[in-house]
């Protein structure tokens, strides 16, 4: 249950500790993140996220005796929730480091060299051009303002690179992977969970071999072609869902609303892929219900999203703990 409000969902798939972090129930919350699930119930609930690099937090995201395949290798991370970014920074200190266990997590420092100033910010209002509510947009000129105010230089940018390609790419990948152990996991998954995979399954189809390994290389040039961006932008700031919040289970209504709800989180499925890190933070409440932006940095550069989130929070407020409304 969301706490604002029981008509909109919480988001996933991490909702439950965001849910549990804005009611005051838990300081912290951990959840994982490989296309917005971290970040997508950060937003819904007022309360901040952080989605690593890849790399940065060791883990394992085993679900029997074998090592996942590539996809489920390079795009899930773990990713911690707070109410404050200052307690997402707490929680970032502890995660970031390198462990034997886990082949790849990094030994990079948490902080990275100091950047010239003003830093250079990109917003991007409405990633590949698809459409963004209102008072989406109006939250991200909010948090624009805020960092106009604390010395940023915000250039308002057409869009990310080759924001389409990613989309094509990670949704063909990860179909492909998943379809082969569809089998085994249907049985473990309700009615809900079966129309949800099955929709997903129905928009990619899976691919051969040929094309999957022309796919791994699509992913390295999209790596490239952000980490250029990335060099003269350092930090990206844009909406996390480019709509409202939305009613549980709508998702799984009609295959409209499904493809809607994708498009929503288009930018973090792209980044996702790429595997660039972001903060979710909030930016305020309209109508009930609390907004918020994410920034993407650099690789390795969380300290970045950290510190310009702490901007935006700075001038705009801590919306939670709340206590639950009906």
């Amino acid at each position: 249950m969301n706490p604002w409000s029981r008509a909109v969902t919480p988001g996933g798939s991490s909702g439950g500790d965001a849910a549990a972090v804005a009611s005051g129930m838990a300081p912290l919350g951990l959840g994982n993140d490989s296309g917005g699930s971290v970040r997508l119930p950060a937003s819904f609930c007022g309360v901040a996220g952080l989605k690593p690099t890849y790399g940065r937090f060791a883990a394992d995201h085993r679900l029997g005796p074998d090592d996942p395949s590539l996809a489920a290798q390079v795009l899930v991370v773990d990713g911690p929730l707070a109410r404050t970014v200052d307690d997402l920074r707490l929680a970032y200190e502890v995660l970031a480091g390198a462990d034997p266990r886990d082949p790849r997590a990094v030994p990079v420092p948490p902080y990275g060299e100091p950047l010239g100033r003003p830093l250079k910010v990109a917003m991007v209002t409405d990633p590949g051009g698809h459409g963004v509510h209102p008072v989406v947009r109006r939250a991200v000129q909010s948090a624009a303002e805020a960092l106009r105010d604390a010395g940023y230089e915000v250039c308002e940018v057409a869009d990310v690179p080759r924001l389409e390609d990613a989309l094509d790419a990670y949704g063909r990948m990860t179909v492909t992977e998943f379809a082969t152990t569809w089998p085994v996991v249907k049985p473990l998954l309700g009615e809900g969970g079966h129309r949800y995979i099955e929709r997903a399954m129905a928009t990619f189809r899976p691919v051969e071999l040929a094309e999957y390994l022309r796919l791994t290389g699509v992913r390295m040039g999209l790596q490239r072609d952000w980490a250029v961006f990335l060099e003269e932008y350092p930090l990206v700031l844009a909406p996390v869902f480019t709509d409202p919040p939305f009613a549980p289970g709508e998702e799984l209504r009609d295959e409209e609303s499904h493809q809607r709800i994708q498009r929503a989180l288009r930018l973090c499925t792209a980044t996702s892929f790429v595997g660039v890190p972001a903060v979710a933070v909030p930016t305020g409440v309209v109508e009930g219900l609390p907004y918020g932006v994410q920034l993407i940095g650099r690789s390795y550069r969380e300290d970045l999203c950290l510190e310009a989130a702490e901007a935006v929070e700075r001038r705009l407020g801590v919306l939670a703990p709340i206590d639950p409304r009906p």
